[in-house]
């Protein structure tokens, strides 16, 4: 199951990789059954499997100045 797939969400690149598997697997609906679009559901998750690794990458960059900030005022307080 993937994660909301809103396009506001998501890169450009992965929404229109997630508008192909939409059409893929909307023109016929049994195609999901006979992995015809198999091939869009694997670069649609490598894709947002990218997404979640770089958003990762920038909340522990944000964690780690936050700490950093925080020491330093400990620091000034305690000198």
């Amino acid at each position: 199951m993937h994660t909301n797939l809103s396009p506001h969400l998501h890169t450009d690149e992965c929404n229109l990789l997630i508008k192909e598997l939409s059409e893929c697997l909307g023109n016929n609906r049994f195609r999901k059954f006979l992995l015809v679009c198999d091939d869009l559901e694997v670069k649609v998750e490598q894709c947002l499997k990218k997404e979640i690794i770089a958003k990762r990458k920038l909340h522990n960059e944000l964690a780690a100045k936050q700490i950093k900030e925080k020491l330093e005022k400990l620091r000034k307080m305690k000198d």
